[in-house]
């Protein structure tokens, strides 16, 4: 019996792959959690809290990203979030009032929508899972929504092994 040469059936196939991990922001997320600046963790006191922020490297900033909120059931004063990105604006990339999550989430469905799907039409498209950055299932979800259109089918996983998300039915083509 004569060994058949091996073939890589994936590296053949005609798939289109999304890695929602060449997204991810390449600049270092920074977390201001005012539940620091607090008095007993629960009142926010305009003098202290001012004082505070006075005494902050916001230098530190730099080329970073901001993420601003507070992790307490505290009730936080809007004129604080705006005194926080009034002062981080000047260093910092950008100022977000949010956790990191809602922060990713964001990120993510503004790049969604920069993005044109018309080059997915009728494509076979796997959505690269097994990411090694912390990618919000919101994205992945969003993506769908986005590729859903123009898809012939969307996977998840690799392309070796994928979960099936969405099938375009076969059109039927009637010969007259």
């Amino acid at each position: 019996m004569k060994d058949k040469p091996l073939v890589n059936r994936v590296a053949q196939s005609k798939l289109k792959t999304i890695n929602l991990e060449e997204y991810y922001p390449s600049l270092p997320m920074v977390e201001f959690d005012i539940a620091n600046y607090l008095f007993k963790g629960l009142i926010l006191k305009e003098k202290d809290f001012r004082d505070s922020l006075k005494s902050f490297e916001w230098a530190g900033l730099d080329n970073k990203i901001l993420l601003v909120f507070c992790s307490t059931d505290a009730v936080i004063p809007v004129w604080a979030y705006m005194l926080v990105s009034g002062l981080a604006s000047v260093h910092a990339s950008e100022v977000f009032m949010g956790d990191k999550l809602s922060f990713l989430q964001h990120h993510y469905m503004r790049v969604l929508d920069d993005m044109d799907f018309s080059s997915y039409e009728e494509e076979r498209v796997v959505v690269k899972g097994c990411s090694q950055k912390p990618v919000p299932a919101a994205a992945y979800a969003y993506l769908t929504q986005k590729l859903r259109p123009y898809a012939q089918s969307i996977m998840y996983g690799e392309p070796c092994s994928t979960v099936p998300i969405f099938k375009r039915p076969r059109k039927l083509h009637i010969n007259s």
